[in-house]
């Protein structure tokens, strides 16, 4: 492979964004889709990612295809989706807290280098895991065999092979060095003015031949080497003295000439002249000074060592770092979806309608958010329902409490899920995707104190309706019920006659059952849709007919205290 792959996502099939819708917080919150994601993981920074991508809508249908095909494969492969948290969890601790991601500055030594070199290393090995892990043949969704691809692009085209061979050259030479020899010029008061690598070695000194031959050098005249002259082709590199890092300072604070200070063999005018040497507050580190010393002599494995990062820094840890959020968002829902099943709540791959009359058909469809705090299936009820060309807007009553909130806040979980990749709560779910989801739901106390109730749900409801297209989804929940019936039901039935103009997929479920019963009014498109009691009780099945009751006075009644029995019993 020598082209790069472009453009590479796992949300969007060619990486435009431009069409993407985003759903207000007041939709999440009416929709229960906060709820679900706190269910889904206790990581805070984790459900404000799986909410922002579930959030983030497009109406095109080959995008959500394109998402469910790419949950398919990690729902169906829970190997794979654990052998990959492991390593993006890798990952996202060498970009946070490694030193890759860091530019290479020319001043950098050794240390620091061969730290990244490691840190490179452990890199590769996570890109070859990784490479490992998509190369199960029973991925078949082309986001995830383009991901794949992008890997092999990778790991062919940046060279790894090679980098894993620098790398272990560079190693295997910088584990050789196991101590260095280093010259140091003193004056005639004994106190050192300059420093300078001499030698560097394959072993390391000890400590006590390094103190008797100083001592022994420094008590007999005859020991004292007459010149400079050094074994070994290394030459003397002098670091001159600075503010910044005084050989005095430097030797002071070194534990071998501490050491030496303290050695019975040496005597008093001596011991007293290494630890009176002067001291500066600036003076760097024993690292630090000695990395300034190697440097000097090691310019050669330097220079290479800088050659292998920069070469290797463009190794794009941030393009494979971008796409852990979009995993982590398939692999929460994959695990929360698998513990749902096992409870024996029923999920499906929601199907694109071809049908243009058909705009929604599903069966067997609950309330995700209902369904979390269950135990097991047997105490959900399901439910059907279709939007086509007969059916766009339904004017849903029942009695209070009997699930008319629940099942208009399911069909907007079901065309958010369908449309971020997710397996649906339904047995079946075909669909023709929506540009937006417009909730109407009854506001906070607080956010009517100014308009008042009835002329903020008014507000509210025309900015639905000047964005709205045929394409969108509404979901009114007890619009304009907090005024008188007279007036709510003028406002209300000239906002479902505009409804019908925009032919717009809608559910208003609504105590105002006049509302149903006069739907001939309204146009072809718009029918009653009631939530069924039997033998007086409630069922929470939905069922297309006519109004049951003359107004379920006695619900509303009872909701706001006001029957006689409640009345009088305080």
């Amino acid at each position: 492979m020598n082209k790069k792959p472009s453009s590479i996502s796992l949300l969007s099939p060619d990486g435009n964004t431009d069409s993407f819708r985003t759903l207000p917080n007041t939709v999440i919150h009416d929709l229960g889709l906060d709820s679900i994601c706190s269910t889904i993981t206790n990581d805070p920074k984790e459900q404000r990612l799986i909410l922002e991508i579930l959030s983030n809508m497009s109406p095109d249908p080959h995008t959500a295809e394109f998402r469910q095909q790419v949950f398919a494969d990690i729902l169906a492969l829970p190997e794979l989706r654990e052998k990959m948290t492991k390593l993006f969890d890798k990952l996202e601790f060498i970009r946070n807290f490694g030193t890759v991601a860091k530019s290479t500055d020319e001043k950098l030594g050794l240390w620091y280098l061969l730290h990244r070199l490691d840190e490179l290393n452990d890199y590769i090995v996570c890109v070859e895991a990784m490479r490992e892990c998509l190369s199960d043949t029973a991925i078949s969704s082309e986001g995830l065999i383009r991901f794949r691809e992008y890997i092999d692009y990778l790991y062919n085209e940046a060279c790894f092979a090679e980098m894993k061979k620098d790398i272990a050259d560079l190693k295997a030479r910088s584990v050789d060095i196991q101590s260095v020899t280093l010259g140091v010029n003193v004056n005639d008061k004994f106190e050192a003015v300059s420093m300078g690598l001499i030698s560097v070695n394959n072993k390391p000194f000890k400590k006590s031949g390094i103190l008797n031959n100083f001592a022994d050098a420094i008590n007999s005249k005859d020991k004292i080497n007459n010149g400079n002259d050094w074994d070994g082709d290394m030459h003397y590199h002098q670091i001159e003295r600075n503010d910044t890092a005084d050989p005095a300072a430097f030797i002071n604070k070194t534990a071998g000439f501490l050491a030496m200070s303290r050695n019975p063999f040496l005597d008093a005018f001596t011991r007293s002249t290494i630890v009176n040497m002067p001291d500066s507050d600036t003076s760097s580190s024993f690292t630090l000074y000695l990395d300034k010393i190697v440097n000097k002599l090691l310019d050669s494995l330097i220079k290479r060592l800088r050659d292998v990062l920069s070469k290797y820094v463009d190794v794009a840890i941030a393009d494979i770092t971008r796409q852990i959020p979009e995993f982590l968002y398939y692999i929460r829902f994959a695990e929360f979806i698998s513990s749902c099943t096992e409870k024996g709540f029923p999920f499906c791959k929601a199907e694109i309608s071809d049908d243009p009359d058909v705009r929604m058909d599903a069966k067997g469809l609950f309330n995700l958010k209902l369904a979390v705090n269950m135990d097991n299936a047997d105490e959900i009820v399901f439910n059907d329902l279709r939007f086509d060309k007969d059916n766009a807007i339904y004017i849903l009553t029942g009695a209070n409490r009997g699930g008319k909130t629940t099942i208009t806040q399911a069909i907007g979980q079901l065309y958010a899920l369908a449309q971020g990749g997710i397996t649906v709560p339904a047995s079946s779910f075909r669909f023709a995707p929506v540009d937006c989801i417009y909730t109407h739901f009854p506001a906070d106390e607080d956010k009517t104190m100014d308009l008042g109730r009835l002329g903020e749900e008014c507000v509210r409801f025309k900015d639905i309706y000047s964005s709205c297209t045929e394409n969108s989804l509404i979901l009114l929940n007890e619009t304009f019920s907090t005024t008188s019936f007279e007036e709510g039901y003028y406002i209300a039935k000239d906002s479902i006659k505009a409804l019908t103009a925009k032919n717009v997929r809608t559910i208003y479920n609504t105590h105002m059952h006049k509302l149903a019963e006069n739907t001939d009014e309204f146009g072809h498109n718009v029918s009653s849709l009631i939530m069924k009691s039997e033998n007086g009780k409630r069922s929470f099945k939905v069922k297309c007919a006519p109004p049951e009751g003359s107004s379920y006075a006695h619900d509303i009644a009872e909701k706001y205290g006001v029957t006689y029995e409640m009345l009088i019993n305080g």
